[in-house]
């Protein structure tokens, strides 16, 4: 299968490397991003790694009307996404996207009912779902083997430098519709809604530290309940030097299992311990980038079969949503400093 990356930013390699190890067949047919030089030199860095000539594509337009490109992967800031998913929708052309969606929630919304509207799939690079140890616990979780859930803990302990944040645009609700729970722990959060569902109603406090200079918040704080009813809490900072990897412990009445690093912890009521994962690291430190491209390679490979067979991919926009909706919540409650609902599917 061909596909095209537009978006040539920090996580375009995380893509090249999963294209060139993927061992389903997927080409890169094309790049294409806003600076033409940097869109030029990836180009040949790709051409160099695949082994096969990578061009660079002029326009959007010329990615839509070719009817060899069986799929675009859309890795560009959240503020330049509207444009590139209508062009692409109405030629038909599936889409895999990186986190966020979009900026806000109604943004976001937008986007995937026009991906609907257009009957084209529509998938989220949200990778944490694609961890052997996350995928573990989601069985697990089905099983009933931690019993009822009642407690929830969701913490991302990241670390940025101020030269992060003194790149153009990071940081600002113009570019990136927020700080650390739209870029960073939209991650975690995503993660745990869909091993254990929608959260119902939360309180939160948002805001910034004196460790950077941003507009958006580094460091946000939740209490909330789900509509299971299991209560759980959300921390999540850059502001936490020198980082440590992101973490969701569970307590059910069976058992309690703990994931951090790739690795799963099982401690059940009787005292018997399982382990399951091998651990790696998930760029929580000054290097956001030092983490696997493996799990880039199983989203993009799913996705590349569900356009195949008609299922919808691991991470649909849809479910995406969830987190959106989350996030908007705890904006909403920093404001008002209210108990505040979810916005309902």
């Amino acid at each position: 299968m061909k596909t095209v990356l537009i978006g040539l930013g920090m996580v375009a390699d995380t893509h090249l490397a999963a294209i060139q190890h993927s061992t389903k067949g997927i080409e890169l047919a094309a790049v294409m991003g806003r600076d033409c030089a940097r869109a030029q030199a990836f180009a040949d860095k790709a051409t160099t790694a695949l082994g096969y000539a990578v061009p660079v594509a002029e326009t959007v337009r010329h990615i839509a009307q070719d009817d060899t490109i069986d799929f675009v992967i859309i890795a560009t800031p959240p503020d330049a996404r509207q444009d590139l998913v209508a062009e692409l929708s109405a030629a038909g052309k599936p889409i895999l996207m990186e986190k966020p969606i979009e900026r806000t929630l109604a943004a976001a919304t937008a986007i995937v009912a026009q991906c609907e509207a257009a009957k084209v799939p529509l998938g989220i690079v949200f990778q944490h779902r694609a961890r052997a140890a996350s995928q573990q616990l989601k069985t697990l979780l089905t099983a009933g083997t931690l019993g009822d859930i009642a407690t929830v803990d969701i913490r991302v302990p990241w670390w940025r430098d101020q030269a992060y944040y003194d790149a153009p645009g990071r940081g600002t609700y113009t570019r990136d519709g927020g700080g650390v729970m739209i870029n960073q722990a939209i991650h975690t959060l995503d993660l745990a809604l869909w091993l254990l569902g929608p959260i119902r109603t939360l309180q939160a406090t948002m805001g910034q530290t004196p460790l950077h200079d941003l507009e958006a918040e580094d460091w946000a704080s939740a209490v909330f309940e789900m509509e299971s009813g299991a209560l759980g809490n959300l921390t999540a900072t850059t502001a936490a030097f020198p980082g440590e990897a992101e973490s969701l412990t569970i307590q059910g009445t069976e058992a309690a299992a703990h994931l951090a690093s790739g690795v799963l912890t099982l401690t059940h009521l009787d005292g018997r311990v399982e382990t399951f994962g091998a651990e790696a690291s998930t760029g929580g430190g000054a290097d956001p980038m030092a983490f696997t491209h493996d799990w880039h390679q199983t989203i993009l490979e799913d996705f590349a079969t569900c356009i195949t067979t008609g299922q919808p991919p691991l991470a649909s926009g849809t479910s995406a949503l969830e987190a959106h909706r989350v996030i908007d919540a705890m904006e909403r409650a920093n404001a008002s400093g209210q108990r505040t609902e979810v916005t309902p599917t």
